[in-house]
């Protein structure tokens, strides 16, 4: 690979780093309560501490090698601890683990206020064993859900059409969103879910973390089109010309999700608001990862419109159905995913529908989505039964009322001193004006 292409994977790999912490450890902290927020961010931090450790050991091998097992996933001891692996080659590695990464720490958001942070620390590596790693095989390992013979494709179409991927729709998205409704059911609602207000305590934060993410995307997509035997200029010219039109859909698809969720909220309930343009924006960007080198720009704002305005509806179910989807995983990362990488079928300037190439794009997408959907959901369901079998799930109800920031980690994200006494946890995000008239279990100890 040329030099310079090599230097550019080394950016996009830091800037994939940068979306889990701060971008994302920020976007959801800020829509957390601020009893909360510190839990939240450190999901975030104890997802890439553990996985960056996972990943060299077994996860790069039973992502990507020779040895693969029934098209499913390759064999982990292969290259374990990257043995054989060396030099240059340790740039795949390191960006490949970013993704990783930050599909963990999606689910996080699903699960806000009341899931022990060792259940989290883990459900993880477990989780990223049986789902994540088994799916990056199959979706870009040459596995089941790619190309290869005797794949899915192949067996329905004999090879005539391809599934496209091109970011991560089905591998981090979908099967992120899927593992986030599952955890969620398998933990409950929390307390007074449905009957008391639960808003955002920091609209700010949420706002930089969705800039951020947006920023570090840039190194999700653009990053993720970089063939192995590019040299020389001419192929370097087409390396430029392709990732020039990832990164504008990128961002075109993502102003338009935007747009459109904000109509939404406007129509629906009369304001345009500062938590809707954080959430399309991710809506946005989660819909065109798949298909960001598939489609036309113009192809890039119909689908970001539509995430938007999809996404924007189906924050909502989670109220319909009873589950408690706590920072709308399901609705922006679920529906966002399984958007994108329909859409394709729809929109690919090769093997759309719209231009006139039939439905066997179409269908493959669709047979790749539901295929990657059953996987994260028996995944999940396993992994998840293994935690609340053996250490639990769920904190106590007396603990979730105290703040599970104080609970679990010993801390409060904001001290303040409100009328003579010090509040901390839930109290600190109030705005009382008469003296305290409860005590935290640190003001009992102090």
């Amino acid at each position: 690979m040329d030099f310079g292409l090599q230097a550019w994977m080394l950016v996009s790999a830091s800037l994939v780093l940068m979306m889990t912490t701060p971008a994302l450890a920020l976007f959801y902290g800020g829509m957390s309560r601020s009893k909360s927020v510190l839990n939240m961010m450190m999901m975030s931090f104890g997802a890439l501490g553990v996985i960056g450790i996972v990943y060299v050991l077994w996860g790069w091998s039973m992502s990507y090698g020779t040895e693969d097992v029934a098209l499913l996933f390759n064999n982990p001891f292969e290259t374990f601890g990257l043995d054989g692996i060396a030099g240059n080659a340790y740039i795949g590695v390191g960006f490949q683990m970013t993704f990783a990464v930050i599909t963990a720490a999606l689910i996080s958001g699903a699960v806000a206020d009341r899931l022990k942070f060792s259940a989290w620390m883990l459900f993880v590596p477990l989780w990223v064993t049986l789902s994540y790693f088994p799916l990056a095989h199959m979706v870009w390992g040459g596995g089941f859900l790619s190309a290869a013979k005797n794949g899915l494709a192949d067996l329905v179409f004999g090879g005539d059409v391809a599934p496209i991927d091109y970011a991560g729709g089905t591998v981090v998205h979908i099967n992120a969103g899927v593992a986030g409704l599952v955890l969620a059911i398998l933990l409950g609602k929390r307390l007074g879910f449905g009957k008391e207000p639960m808003k955002p305590h920091n609209l700010t934060l949420t706002m930089i973390g969705a800039g951020l993410l947006w920023f570090g995307w840039f190194g999700f997509n653009v990053g993720s089109w970089v063939p192995g035997d590019l040299t020389g200029d001419a192929a370097a010219q087409y390396w430029l010309d392709e990732t020039s039109l990832v990164w504008l859909n990128t961002t075109v698809a993502t102003c338009a999700a935007m747009l459109g969720w904000l109509l939404i909220e406007k129509l629906r309930d009369g304001k345009a608001t500062s938590l809707g343009a954080a959430s399309g924006v991710v809506a946005g960007l989660v819909a065109i990862t798949p298909a960001c080198g598939a489609l036309s720009p113009v192809g890039a704002i119909i689908l970001g419109l539509v995430a938007g305005a999809l996404c924007a509806l189906a924050v909502g179910l989670k109220y319909r159905f009873g589950y408690d989807d706590s920072l709308d995983v399901v609705g922006v990362h679920l529906v966002g995913g399984v958007v994108g990488t329909v859409g394709i079928g729809f929109l690919a300037t090769s093997g759309g529908v719209l231009y006139g190439d039939g439905a066997k794009q179409l269908v493959i997408q669709v047979l790749v989505a539901l295929f990657a959907m059953l996987w994260s959901a028996v995944a999940t369901l396993v992994v998840g039964l293994i935690v609340k079998l053996t250490i639990g799930l769920r904190i106590d109800e007396e603990d979730e009322i105290e703040g599970i920031d104080f609970v679990e980690h010993g801390e409060s994200a904001y001290e303040l001193a409100v009328g003579g006494a010090r509040r901390t946890g839930a109290l600190a995000g109030a705005t009382a004006a008469a003296p305290a008239t409860t005590t935290t279990k640190e003001e009992a100890n102090a």
